[in-house]
């Protein structure tokens, strides 16, 4: 019933790190995602692709079925900072990661072990010395001088902005998709900055892609229009759910530069955790069935201001948070490195060494987390009944005749709850530890960060 590694888990993962056999491969649905960002530059300094390939078999080993690469094309170099989402040519591959044929080498390999590859498209912009600018300088936004100018507002200034009224430029950009597509078999984009992208080049792009005979696709949209899903997105961006988890743990005026989880600070108790309710709700208010929200304590934006272990008060604090994150509503995302809890920003700027083998716990409470959420439908797409309260989430997930507790303490000081009056005395599983539990009649205390899922 607590939230330690049992020995009936560690006798499962000493089953399940096995070295895994061939699986069908299979386009989840969104609801049943469980997606690993691949930051190439946390790998290694040089042939990352490489270096990628030989963790394949411990990120299928967490229970993962999509694998979302960052973008690995060619990058500008006219004024350049170094970023991977500044495009020369949106047809080739960064040489920093390896060639197009270890890239093409390494989504076979993914497939065999039964997980998808999506890539980043970055449609809003080039870089400045894109082959398009040369040929094609009236496909780009200008100023009223006539000058090609950044995406306006962002501060991108390593970017040139692209024209969507440009029927040329948008075939062209669809066709190079197609490419990655027809030819190097990824099954999907998450597109970046989706939300600076008109609705009519996304509805027209997504129903070309579709049209691809043979090939099922998952789409991502980074960002929180709900007009991505009637262009043909399959899932979009959970902020407003992040934030309010923010909330919950750091208050209204938290500065993320701030200290994050250094000794002696303590939680924000100003804002109920029943607050994640009301965000849930507001999130998929609306949302077309079959549509979902991407649910998420970090990934490469966030990480470059702090490490999840440091926003969410230690490894116990960012766990309760992955746990409320991934059982409430929404497909799951794991940014490559949070789950051996690393400590620092990554700037995916440039190349960070990240120590693969510390903190085999945390790997390991990761695994039986995801190996739940993949064998409990429940989890995945039950109805949610909640149990507000100030400081600990209860809820239930309720899927046909199957019913699940989840009882969070989310915050850094114990406290008393008092269950559901149908779940008090009953004899249950929990589900993490694979546990015959008796739950008390009545209240329960709980552990700082404290967690259980029974059944």
């Amino acid at each position: 019933m607590k939230n330690f590694i049992s020995a009936v888990m560690m006798a499962f993962l000493l089953v399940a790190c096995a070295k895994p056999a061939e699986t069908e491969l299979k386009v989840p649905s969104p609801e049943d995602v469980v997606m690993y960002q691949v930051n190439p530059r946390n790998y290694a300094p040089e042939n990352s692709f490489n270096a990628v390939a030989s963790h394949l078999d411990s990120i299928q080993t967490m229970g993962v079925n999509v694998l979302w690469f960052m973008p690995i094309y060619e990058i500008g170099e006219l004024k350049s900072v170094n970023s991977p989402y500044s495009i020369r040519d949106y047809r080739s591959v960064n040489p920093e990661f390896g060639t197009l044929e270890d890239f093409k080498t390494l989504v076979a390999e993914s497939h065999k072990r039964g997980m998808i590859v999506i890539i980043d498209w970055v449609a809003n912009h080039t870089s400045w010395d894109s082959q398009w600018i040369y040929d094609h300088p009236e496909w780009y936004t200008h100023n009223e001088e006539g000058e090609i100018i950044c995406p306006e507002g962002t501060g991108w200034e390593d970017v040139a902005d692209l024209d969507f009224s440009k029927p040329d430029m948008c075939q062209e950009m669809i066709d190079a998709m197609k490419f990655w597509v027809e030819e190097i078999g990824v099954d999907g984009f998450r597109c970046d900055a989706a939300d600076f992208v008109p609705f009519e080049f996304w509805q027209d792009c997504l129903n070309q892609l579709r049209a691809i005979e043979g090939k099922d696709l998952l789409m991502l949209a980074e960002g929180q229009r709900k007009d991505h899903f009637d262009a043909g997105f399959d899932m979009n961006y959970a902020w407003g759910w992040l934030s309010s988890l923010r909330r919950v743990y750091n208050g209204n005026t938290f500065n993320r530069q701030g200290p994050g989880a250094e000794p002696g600070r303590r939680m924000s108790r100003t804002v109920p955790v029943s607050s994640l309710f009301t965000s849930d709700s507001l999130e998929y208010a609306g949302l077309p069935e079959g549509k979902v929200k991407l649910r998420f304590t970090t990934n490469h934006d966030e990480c470059v201001k702090m490490s999840p272990i440091r926003e969410f008060f230690g490894p116990e604090g960012s766990m309760a948070a992955f746990v409320a994150t991934a059982y409430i509503h929404g497909g799951i995302l794991v940014y490559g490195s949070q789950e051996v809890g690393y400590p620092g920003k990554i700037n995916f700027f440039n190349y960070v060494e990240i120590d693969w083998e510390a903190n085999p716990h945390m790997y390991d409470e990761y695994c039986e987390l995801i190996r739940v959420y993949n064998s409990e439908p429940a989890l995945r797409k039950g109805s949610i009944v909640p149990y507000p309260d100030n400081d600990v989430l209860m809820f239930e997930r309720v899927y046909g005749e199957d019913s699940i507790l989840v009882v969070i303490n989310m915050r850094d000081t114990q406290h008393q709850i008092t269950l559901p009056q149908q779940w008090q005395g009953r004899t249950c599983t929990e589900l993490v530890s694979g546990k015959t539990v008796a739950l008390p009649s009545g209240n329960d205390m709980l552990r700082p960060f404290e967690y259980y899922v029974v059944k």
